[in-house]
């Protein structure tokens, strides 16, 4: 609980520290890999910090986690932390590395806002960066206690055993345990971190969803290759499975985690994708044929075209297997390529979607913006939609959304 007078400090200033995060978090990450560069060794993801996005994810949450305290001082924005720590979790975040960021963090916090950091303001920013603090190691312990899983030791060898193309730029892995012991507890919808090992030497992580269903004797992957754009580089863990992972490989896997996992209720589901965002939605399906469910399915999937949809085949196949699937695609190019598909950008607005239904997004941010929006203007709770977000999570910086 923040302090009545915490409280009314950070009230005061959280427009000033709001409006300067974007800078200070630029700095904290500058001086921090500047003196501890072991940091970006497998911890922080050198894409993230050129492209901005991690500067940018850390600053809507501190300024998220802030205005959540002010609005009930009572409480704390579990949603929020449940998706950082989870994340944390597949990364190996131990409890030292919070005093690590603190010490750099409030540095930052000083070196920007000067005089405005009164003892009396430092000590209530303070609160709060440890009532955060607190309340992610504590869900981390939890997260790896679950797990079975030694945060200083995270990582397990896995053998690839099929490498499949899906698109020009998607492909997937099909892995078993390289010690073939059991397979880590895994739902629906979660994801892993891999961690490769750079040209230059040094390990960096990403993320991916796992693509087949959590029960099998073998867990898949599906990963795009992300290209350079304008300004941004290429995806360094990305291109590197892609150029150099076979066949009788070995990769280093995280435990799975994530909190948007499917439920056991037997509600309606809605699973909507973009892109390369199809792949929780198709483990989700695997686990749902798995099981026999008879849980009425909405798949909605967008893509630029009917080649560039990664698992279109497995898709059709499980929503065949499924009696109360169905599915409907959009295509921005060459729709006739597949039966029965749509052209243009998604619009679910004609669709009679169940009100009652839960709903999983996935995809690019706009995308998941603009879906979302549509389907609170049809009805639909905002309790009952739930996101996935590849890499830092850029929402909580758009609090209106």
């Amino acid at each position: 609980m923040l302090s009545p007078e915490s409280a009314a400090v950070v009230r005061a200033t959280l427009p000033t520290v709001g409006g300067a995060l974007d800078e200070i978090t630029a700095r904290f990450y500058g001086t921090m890999f500047t003196e501890q560069p072991e940091l970006l060794d497998g911890l922080f993801n050198r894409g993230n910090q050129a492209s901005g996005e991690q500067r940018r994810a850390l600053a809507g949450s501190i300024a998220g986690f802030a205005r959540a305290l002010l609005a009930d001082p009572g409480a704390r924005p579990d949603a929020l932390l449940s998706r950082i720590a989870h994340k944390h979790a597949t990364l190996g975040v131990t409890e030292d590395q919070y005093t690590i960021v603190h010490k750099y963090l409030f540095r930052a916090i000083g070196d920007v806002l000067g005089d405005a950091v009164t003892p009396e303001v430092a000590a209530a920013w303070d609160e709060v960066y440890w009532l955060m603090a607190g309340a992610l190691i504590a869900q981390e312990a939890r997260l790896y206690h679950e797990a079975q899983v030694d945060p200083r030791d995270p990582w397990r060898r896995w053998t690839v055993v099929e490498r499949r193309e899906e698109t020009p730029d998607v492909v997937s892995f099909l892995l078993r345990p390289a010690d073939d012991g059991p397979l880590p507890r895994a739902r629906a919808g979660q994801y892993v971190s891999v961690r490769a090992l750079m040209p230059d030497g040094i390990h960096q992580t990403r993320q991916y969803s796992l693509s087949n269903a959590p029960g099998d004797r073998l867990r898949r992957i599906t990963v795009k290759r992300v290209v350079s754009v304008a300004d941004a580089p290429e995806g360094e863990v990305s291109n590197q499975l892609h150029r150099t992972v076979g066949v009788g490989d070995e990769l280093t896997l995280s435990a799975p985690f994530g909190d948007v996992v499917l439920d056991d209720a037997d509600t309606p589901l809605v699973l909507v994708s973009a892109g390369i965002g199809c792949t929780p939605m198709v483990g989700m399906l695997e686990h749902l044929a798995a099981t026999g469910s008879s849980r009425p399915v909405w798949v909605l999937h967008a893509d630029r075209t009917p080649a560039g949809h990664a698992l279109r085949a497995d898709t059709r196949r499980l929503v065949d297997q499924l009696p109360g699937a169905k599915a409907e695609f959009w295509y921005e190019q060459d729709a006739a390529a597949e039966p029965g598909s749509r052209t243009g950008l998604m619009d679910p607005d004609d669709l009679d979607l169940p009100a009652d239904a839960d709903v999983y997004l996935c995809g690019a941010l706009p995308f998941m913006r603009a879906v979302r929006t549509r389907l609170l203007r049809a009805g639909v709770p905002a309790r009952r939609i739930r996101y996935e977000v590849f890499g830092p999570d850029l929402w909580p910086a758009h609090p209106e959304s």
